[in-house]
């Protein structure tokens, strides 16, 4: 785990032609993929008209993404371990393509359900895979600017869904707004087939380093009859929590949710399950403190501020931009400062804006798209370096599945966050609902990163271990 800081860099100067299109090709990908992704937080209000869905339920189909993402992440992180990262980048592409394209054929609530589900899938798999690819890439010394300059790519991503929104959806219907997801993807599919692999996963190869499985590790042998089954129960389990039960019984899927998620951590990653639990919940609340907001801000201006389909594609424009230019900002302080202080500093920063964006009402439209810009670009601009953060915790031969998995169950946050936001604007007002949640989560955001727990509770457990190892006393055979 290096995080730390580098001297000014003059990092264009160490990349090479070949860095640059293996950089397009994959900011592509990010770029469709925000497409892809944020399009029902654009039609959520036409959806739940035409369904006849109340604000909470519709907010469940932003949710239903989430719910498939942790199972991508795993199985097409361990593809990207095993076979390398390329491969893996086209499939997962291809998966939330057609996920996309279908949801526009969705006859009701539990088709586009399901649908989007297959979003989730390609999604989870496009994160691993082209993180990891782009972070084993570039130089050392720039992964940073690399993790950030990458992740800009989904926020002008939803920036072109904002504004196909405005040209699109008023004049013919929102089901078109997802057949048109499908164009662009040809493009990015077509630049993957003809990349090299990732220099740091070719080298791990030629090197012998042993390569791991693991889904092998999960769904082989005797280990099959038990994990399947773990899966299929934290499926269904929140698919349960999303249809919003009782607090008692909400809070007994999660810990059973819970449970089996670190049952699966310990037998995949074996040592290193305490890492990744850790990084698990550092992730989940990532997604709290910025998912609320991203989310849930098209839904409170159109209902809240009584923006229409242009205003709100605007406000999303400059939101968008901000969220772009912080991720490569944040990228390029990672690098010269370290990773853990530029990503909390950034941090710090947005909480003097959360509550000024909320506060504004109607009637301050370029006061508030400069707020948006500020708050987004500091707050989810942050997250530019959050795959570097988290890949720096593991070992090259599980570190896409371990990303992947990690990352993606910790992205669960972002299936709490619309549906919790929607439940706290029935007291409170939608807009003081996502105020709340940004602010509150951030600040644990902050403390979780700032001190490095993940590494802490690694090092702890380790340090259990071979306690508990000195203490047991030798034991002769018998034959």
């Amino acid at each position: 785990m290096d995080n730390s800081p580098a001297p000014p860099l003059r990092w264009r100067a160490e990349l090479a032609r070949q860095d640059w299109k293996a950089f397009t090709a994959a900011w592509l990908g990010y770029g469709m993929d925000g497409f892809d992704f944020v399009l029902i937080t654009l039609v959520l209000t036409e959806i739940g008209k035409d369904f006849h869905l109340s604000t909470v339920r519709a907010a469940t189909l932003v949710s239903a993404a989430f719910v498939s993402r942790w199972f991508g992440g795993l199985a097409l992180g361990a593809l990207g371990d095993r076979l390398g990262r390329r491969p893996a980048m086209v499939l997962s592409i291809a998966l939330y393509a057609v996920g996309s394209v279908l949801c526009g054929f969705a006859w009701g609530y539990w088709s586009l359900f399901a649908f989007r589900m297959v979003v989730g899938l390609g999604m989870a798999g496009e994160y691993s895979a082209s993180a990891t690819y782009i972070i084993e890439s570039w130089p050392r010394r720039i992964r940073n600017t690399a993790s950030g300059m990458l992740l800009s790519g989904y926020p002008l991503g939803s920036v072109l869904a904002a504004k196909t929104y405005a040209w699109v959806v008023p004049h013919t219907s929102w089901r078109v707004l997802f057949w048109i997801g499908i164009v662009p993807v040809i493009l990015a599919i077509y630049l993957r087939r003809r990349l090299p692999e990732a220099t740091d996963w070719k080298a791990a190869r030629e090197a012998g380093t042993p390569q791991v499985s693991a889904t092998a590790r999960l769904f082989a042998g005797h280990c099959k009859a038990w994990n399947l089954p773990v899966c299929a129960i934290a499926a269904v389990a929140l698919l349960v929590v999303l249809r919003g039960e009782s607090p008692t019984v909400t809070l007994l899927l999660v810990a059973l949710i819970t449970a089996c998620f670190v049952a699966m951590s310990v037998q995949f990653a074996r040592r290193l399950w305490p890492v990744v639990v850790a990084l698990m919940v550092t992730v989940f609340c990532a997604f709290m403190y910025s998912w609320p907001l991203q989310s849930l801000l098209p839904t409170y201006l159109k209902t809240d501020l009584h923006y229409d389909p242009a205003q709100v594609s605007d406000a999303l424009l400059y939101a968008g931009f901000g969220y772009a230019a912080g991720s490569v900002l944040v990228g390029y302080l990672g690098d010269r400062f370290g990773t853990r202080r530029a990503y909390v500093g950034m941090l710090i920063v947005s909480l003097a804006f959360a509550y000024p964006v909320f506060a504004l009402g109607e009637g301050h439209t370029v006061w508030l798209w400069v707020l948006l810009f500020l708050l987004v670009g500091t707050s989810s601009g942050a997250s530019g370096i959050l795959p570097k953060y988290v890949s720096d915790h593991y070992p090259i031969e599980i570190r896409a599945a371990a990303l992947g998995f990690s990352y993606n169950v910790g992205a669960l946050g972002g299936a709490a966050a619309p549906v919790l936001g929607a439940k706290l604007a029935e007291p409170l007002s939608l807009g003081t609902s996502i105020m709340v949640l940004s602010l509150g989560i951030t600040v644990i955001v902050v403390l979780l990163v700032g001190f490095d727990v993940p590494a802490r509770v690694q090092r702890m457990a380790g340090a259990r271990q071979q306690e508990a190892l000195a203490t047991v006393p030798p034991t002769s055979e018998k034959v």
